[in-house]
């Protein structure tokens, strides 16, 4: 439990620092209000040169309570952390050296930085506070994935920017949202180069004998209907890594090329040979 809470909290500050990080190396000097409360202080920054540390700051207090009332209290100190440390690394690297003022570069280098810190927040089991907290609310009420709720709530902020900013920064600003919103996704699923195989044949046996001397993997069977023939066929599963798939493509293809195959990305792999140990009692 404890384990737990550290990597939480770890992940959530680590998270939290490349938001502010993206924001004051890309997105403030390229004038990109990519949504966001952090959008809203980079307008009143442009308009009135208010500090965009503080404008976090005081926007993000009235909304750590909607966190509150919709999460729980667990998930308001992870906020609570996450809506006090952006502006305050956003206060401390205020003055970086390091900036980029090209809005393309700020919206593509900008959303993916910006996307992996959010993603790594959300993992944490947090939130920048901000519009991240309300994005949390339309994902828990909808349904929808943290990118895309993230994606909707922070729109509305990038198409009001148009009024202070010109159409065309604007559009670098939707772009930027839309990298976000899929970095996140993608930071959250862990996207892996594993593959799912699926092996539909007549001669199990000799599938399964290449799976397990080729690649060392396991797979599972399942009885299935030709659609066409209606003849019982056997369909095999079977989740390999990258170098492993390409391998077993090429054994099929020479031992049994009539077999039907697909392979398929998986997302994430959880379970013995990826995220634990291939074999029971490895200690490596």
């Amino acid at each position: 439990m404890t384990k737990r809470w550290i990597t939480d909290y770890a992940q959530i500050i680590i998270g939290a620092s490349l938001v502010a990080l993206a924001y004051n190396m890309f997105l403030l000097p390229a004038k990109l209000a990519a949504g966001g409360i952090s959008g809203v202080s980079t307008i009143l920054f442009e308009l009135y040169a208010v500090s965009p540390a503080l404008t976090q700051f005081l926007i993000n207090l009235p909304i750590f309570i909607i966190g509150w009332i919709a999460f729980g209290s667990d998930f308001s100190w992870k906020t609570l952390v996450g809506t006090f440390w952006v502006p305050f690394v956003i206060y401390l690297t205020a003055g970086i050296p390091y900036t980029v003022s090209n809005p393309v570069l700020g919206a593509i280098y900008g959303g993916i930085i910006l996307g992996v810190g959010l993603g790594t927040v959300y993992k944490g089991g947090g939130s920048t506070g901000g519009t991240a907290a309300i994005a949390q609310v339309v994902k828990k009420l909808t349904g929808l994935s943290s990118g895309y709720s993230q994606l909707i709530v922070d729109g509305f902020v990038v198409i009001s920017s148009i009024i202070v900013f010109n159409l065309e920064l604007t559009l670098f600003a939707l772009m930027c949202i839309y990298i976000t919103s899929k970095t996140i996704d993608i930071v959250q699923l862990r996207t892996s180069a594993s593959k799912l195989i699926m092996i539909i044949t007549e001669d199990e046996a000799k599938i399964q004998r290449l799976i397990n001397h080729q690649i060392d993997r396991g797979l599972t069977k399942i009885r299935s209907i030709g659609g066409y023939s209606n003849e019982d066929r056997t369909m095999i599963l079977c989740v390999a890594e990258q170098q492993e798939a390409v391998k077993l493509k090429r054994t099929l293809q020479e031992e049994e090329p009539t077999s039907f195959v697909v392979f398929i990305n998986a997302s994430e792999v959880l379970g013995r040979g990826f995220s634990l140990d291939k074999y029971y009692g490895q200690k490596f």
